[in-house]
């Protein structure tokens, strides 16, 4: 090559990398529009946490980036601007979180799995007689923004996102996640019941330790959520434990805190329908309201492959979806569904049965008149004003 030689030969200084001259030119690039759309995000998805220092950093995701969803649950109307939600009977919410596994990560796109497998729902379900379009008035609220490398951090922004929506009295549907995400869901939930909190908790594991790997991580939030002075462990009731991939701490934790486990052993011995009635006595127990809690590791992974640390043996899906229909029927205040994992999925089945159990939770609150219109209760009459515009 003619000159390459002679090119050899020169020193090559740093003024003549590329990548010199392209730092120097960023300086000339606008920034005007990045802050506009900075700030519009923080308008409308409200300040972080305080233990958040960086203050351009909205509680709500509003810029769908990393792994975060352009779609919505059910494909409901999307909550863009935070500061103008009103009341809605239901409002879905990402927790996109895996800094709490500790063996399979891959959580943090969860919520956007179940959103994705959602959009197969029409939302009508012949067996219940349910129209959730028809019954209940929705949105997503998009998902928080969390703080991958700080899960502290994290859990005060849920918490206080979750709490943003009991503050407006809406129904909160938490899509995980990993399992930590519990301990500040009912953080947030705590200042807005005025009584005790009841859990019913689905799961493979206990997830009473303090702590794993000396944080506080998937396998601690029933640890930390009752110490929270009214979500007493007492009316924490855990459903399908067992097999394996347990720790004897987390047993030592419930034993000594007196909450109630219920093996796969006493579903097989005892039946679903006295197993449930149990649960909802225990759990309802001097208690003004109900959590649910689903582990989607409780399934056995051959239904529900697509999660961190799965268990053999577990609960077939129409064994969980009876014991749902049992337990909410009394009317519960909140719910979450934790661990999907689509990494480490099938074909979706995982995410599809998250969305499944999620539509079966909403329609029983419905058919129970617990929550939105009842199907057979007429449509209100619009205003004759309304109706002449028309």
């Amino acid at each position: 090559m003619p000159g390459w030689e002679g090119m050899l030969d020169k020193r090559l200084t740093r003024n003549q990398l590329h990548g010199t001259e392209m730092t120097d030119a960023e300086q000339y690039i606008p920034e005007r529009r990045q802050r506009e759309r900075v700030q519009q995000a923080l308008e409308w998805g409200l300040p972080s946490a305080m233990s958040v220092r960086d203050r351009t950093i909205p509680l709500f995701n509003r810029s769908h980036r990393t792994w975060s969803s352009h779609g919505t649950y059910l494909n409901v109307p999307f909550q863009e601007d935070m500061r103008a939600l009103e009341s809605p009977d239901v409002a879905f919410i990402g927790a996109p979180l895996d800094a709490g596994t500790t063996f399979r990560s891959g959580t943090r796109f969860g919520p956007q799995g179940i959103r994705q497998m959602s959009a197969l729902s029409s939302g009508y379900n012949v067996e219940m007689g349910v129209d959730l379009y028809e019954s209940l008035d929705m949105v997503d609220v998009g998902d928080v923004n969390v703080i991958p490398a700080n899960i502290e951090k994290s859990f005060d922004q849920i918490d206080k996102a979750v709490a943003y929506l009991h503050e407006h009295a809406i129904f909160p549907v938490v899509l995980g996640g990993d399992h930590s995400v519990g301990y500040p869901d009912i953080r947030g939930m705590a200042p807005y019941i005025d009584g005790n909190i009841g859990i019913i908790h689905f799961d493979r594991h206990s997830d009473i330790s303090e702590y794993n790997l000396d944080e506080r991580m998937h396998g601690t939030p029933f640890f930390h959520a009752t110490n929270i002075p009214n979500a007493p462990a007492s009316n924490l009731v855990q459903i399908g434990i067992g097999g394996w991939l347990g720790n004897r701490s987390g047993v030592k934790v419930s034993r000594e805190r007196q909450a109630s486990c219920i093996t796969l052993t006493d579903i097989d011995r005892y039946g679903l329908e006295r197993t449930c009635e149990l649960a909802l006595e225990l759990a309802w127990k001097n208690a003004k309201a109900v959590f649910l809690s689903f582990d989607i590791d409780s399934i056995d992974p051959a239904f529900a492959p697509g999660t961190g640390t799965p268990e053999a043996g577990g609960l077939l899906p129409r064994e969980a979806l009876t014991m749902l229909r049992l337990l909410c029927r009394e009317g519960i205040a909140g719910m979450e569904v934790v661990e999907v994992a689509p990494p480490y999925d099938h074909a979706d089945i995982t995410s599809v049965l998250a969305s499944r159990i999620v539509n079966d939770v909403l329609g029983i609150l419905v058919t129970e008149g617990k929550l939105g219109r009842s199907p057979r209760e007429p449509e209100p009459e619009m205003p004759e004003s309304e109706s002449a515009d028309e």
